[in-house]
């Protein structure tokens, strides 16, 4: 099973703002940038609850029938999304070899904390980082802390009029 990531930052590495809100982020995600052609590949979703809360304050659910997995040690209530969202709990191995066992090809993984956990634990092996021309000066960073180098290999850089830029990289170790 592929895991990704594909996600938006400020130029100086912010996610979002520390008080989570993503205002810096072009609204819609601005020009195309390619992600419609990412979400089509990928037949499930990973989050962490604090994601899933942004994703229920959009007009629409972004993620039509694909399988959507929310991670939380604590009870969710799910009764408004019922049969869009399932729950699970447990290291990112262990959410990875269920999913794999339940048939997932390609899994998005999404959110910063998520994103960090499955990388650390050396289960991403691809990442799309757009770039978006700001600079914040501090909130949440993409990747935080990690206890070793993560090597990664540029798979191409493309820029846009806007003034994204979207960078892919193949995680090697």
């Amino acid at each position: 099973m592929k895991l990704s990531v594909f996600v938006g930052t400020s130029l100086d590495g912010f996610i979002a703002r520390n008080n989570g809100d993503y205002d810096f982020l072009p609204v819609d995600g601005g020009e195309p940038h390619g992600y419609d052609e990412f979400i089509a590949s990928v037949d499930t979703v990973v989050m962490g609850r604090n994601t899933l809360e942004v994703v229920l304050q959009l007009p629409s659910w972004p993620y039509g029938g694909k399988r959507v997995v929310v991670l939380s040690h604590r009870p969710l209530d799910l009764s408004r999304i019922a049969g869009r969202v399932e729950q699970m709990s447990g290291d990112p191995e262990q959410i990875a070899r269920q999913l794999e066992a339940a048939g997932a090809q390609h899994a998005y993984v999404d959110g910063g904390v998520t994103v960090q956990q499955f990388l650390r634990a050396g289960l991403i092996q691809h990442v799309t980082i757009t770039r978006v021309p700001v600079l914040i000066g501090e909130g949440i960073p993409l990747f935080g802390r990690v206890a070793r180098d993560i090597r990664l290999r540029h798979v191409g850089t493309r820029q846009y009029k806007s003034g994204l830029v979207t960078s892919e990289y193949e995680v090697l170790s």
